[in-house]
């Protein structure tokens, strides 16, 4: 099932820019393992986005992964994920901003019920 952060505000005029976005997935399922994808999108003037980075990856039963995405020099992004799954509610996500010192941005993370589900990832063109 896919769902998306919704676009984050990624400026210094309040708190902290973010420099790398943190995705951690953990799939506590037993026995079968997660296929994640994750889209990426990010602006640079606010009117535009750009696929920043698109990412195809497995968590393996009862593991976790940590990723990070270097988005520094973006005024806004997105972050969309699937999550392709035997039973997909068995797989958590969040989402955090951190910054150039590796320190989290708090107005910059989605946990896993914050996010929004949508119909179908964003076609890249």
């Amino acid at each position: 099932m896919p769902f998306s952060t919704g676009i984050i505000t990624n400026t210094k005029a309040v708190g902290t820019a973010a420099s790398n976005i943190v995705l951690s997935t953990r799939n506590a399922d037993a026995s079968n393992p997660s296929q994640i994808v994750v889209q990426i999108f990010a602006s640079t003037d606010s009117v535009t986005f750009y696929t920043a980075y698109v990412s195809n990856f497995i968590v393996a039963a009862k593991s976790f992964d940590v990723r990070e995405f270097f988005i520094a020099g973006n005024v806004a992004y997105e972050v969309q994920i699937n999550v392709i799954s035997t039973v997909p509610s068995n797989v958590l996500v969040t989402v955090h901003g951190i910054d150039g010192s590796g320190n989290l941005v708090t107005n910059q993370r989605v946990l896993q019920s914050e996010f929004t589900a949508i119909t179908a990832l964003t076609p890249i063109s």
